[in-house]
């Protein structure tokens, strides 16, 4: 059987799970065991946070839109209510976005909901 140096594939490994951890604190970011390990949670953590980011979006959209709606003297629920009774399909991210930058155009939909 021949011979199979192996230096050449390990040392492209290390170096790979090494890339992968540049800007990590302490010795996560030079160690190979500590960069695993650091990798194993960090890779984690990742996909839970793009879960969370999704939530935490729907959270502001929503109070985004109840400050804008009290103003006109409805809650935020009522609002949504209506919306669903008169049969406005917007989405709360484009509702938040033009309650934000047109409140004009946000009166004008909130008119149609009354």
């Amino acid at each position: 059987m021949t011979r199979v140096k192996r230096g050449v594939i390990a040392t492209k490994k290390r170096k790979k799970i090494l890339k992968y951890t540049k800007g990590f604190r302490w010795s996560r970011k030079s160690k190979e065991r500590a960069a695993k390990e650091a990798l194993l949670h960090a890779w984690s953590h990742a996909f839970r946070g793009r879960k969370e980011k999704k939530r935490n979006f729907r959270s502001l959209w929503q109070v985004k839109i109840n400050a804008a709606v009290r103003e006109e003297g409805l809650s935020y629920s009522k609002f949504i209510t209506q919306l669903k009774n008169k049969n406005i399909k917007l989405d709360r991210k484009i509702l938040a976005d033009i309650a934000e930058n047109q409140p004009l155009v946000f009166k004008k939909i909130v008119a149609q909901t009354k």
